[in-house]
């Protein structure tokens, strides 16, 4: 065996130095790195959108929410959105918070974005871990995701509409997990502050415990085929299509998971790859929104991964 000491990689942004490595010597596979994740589209400013920032109330009056599950749908704009049952889009407003849920929408504001009533949805497409309700200023109860209170927008008048989206540079449709759909500003993180994820750090999942996920909130993932001595990827051609491997993180832009234990693969194309305890890390394709650990278990041979490097089973 051969110990490489003192091995220091360094990128343009993201140098990653590392201490003592124990992985051996690094031996060749095919293949190449896939492409980045696509980025979602810019918010753009809802249609009809007033000075007051929260747009002007259709004639009509609020709109009422459809009783019933909870479901998603694929926006061509914005990706993954949440709808009520009969598919009108929902809602979340920057200036209410997670953690405490609290809603800052009252008065016209309410008018123009009626507040989802709680008992009036069931979880459907949303996991029921992250569907809870928030007490409004009123005594009624009004269902949030992820801690954030949603809303329908009463100038959306057809399923599938999006004409909230951006009102205000504060109003956008909610993702199953609580995140703005469509932005490409950094997520909030799951306290609901609105700062950004680190680069990687670990997240609390319902069934797989605290599993390593990167700054866009994907699940990263071992493949039980890959060696660690020596430190090898096994995932080639047609794999690459689905298993994506993880790219270089700064040190200094990572959370709850010992820097040591993490270092450079060079892959045979001469791009770089993320892993732990000398196994390399992947996020999956077929995870659609952050959060998502649809790749777990697959072919018995790919699962999510706690912060020492070792399988989440």
């Amino acid at each position: 065996m051969t110990n490489l000491n003192k091995l220091t990689i360094a990128a343009a942004g993201t140098a990653l130095v590392l201490g003592l490595t124990a992985c051996g010597p690094q031996e060749s596979g095919a293949g190449s790195a896939g492409p980045a994740a696509p980025a979602g589209a810019s918010a753009s400013t809802g249609s009809g959108s007033g000075s007051d920032g929260y747009g002007a109330t259709p004639s009509g009056g609020a709109a009422a929410t459809a009783s019933g599950p909870l479901v998603t749908r694929q926006d061509p704009r914005l990706g993954t959105v949440v709808t009520d049952a009969a598919g009108f889009t929902l809602y979340r407003f920057d200036k209410d918070t997670a953690k405490p849920s609290a809603s800052n929408c009252d008065g016209d504001c309410a008018k123009a974005w009626p507040p989802v009533p709680a008992g009036s949805t069931q979880p459907g497409d949303v996991k029921a871990s992250r569907t809870g309700s928030v007490d409004r200023a009123d005594g009624t109860k009004q269902l949030t995701i992820a801690g954030w209170p949603v809303y329908r927008f009463a100038k959306d008048t057809a399923p599938g509409q999006t004409n909230g989206q951006g009102v205000g540079g504060t109003w956008f449709a909610v993702t199953p997990d609580g995140k703005k759909a469509g932005t490409t500003a950094p997520e909030a993180d799951e306290d609901g502050t609105g700062k950004p994820l680190p680069a990687l750090s670990l997240r609390n999942d319902d069934q797989l415990g605290r599993i390593i996920q990167d700054g866009k909130g994907r699940t990263l993932y071992r493949f039980t085929k890959d060696t660690a001595w020596p430190m090898k990827s096994n995932c080639e051609g047609a794999c690459l299509e689905k298993w994506r491997p993880a790219k270089p993180v700064d040190v200094n832009d990572i959370d709850g998971i010992d820097p040591k234990k993490l270092i450079i693969l060079t892959r045979p194309d001469g791009t770089k790859q993320l892993t732990i305890d000398c196994w390399p890390l992947y996020w999956f394709t077929g995870d659609k929104t952050p959060g998502d650990t649809n790749g777990q278990g697959v072919g018995s041979t790919w699962f999510a991964v706690t912060a020492d490097g070792k399988l989440a089973k």
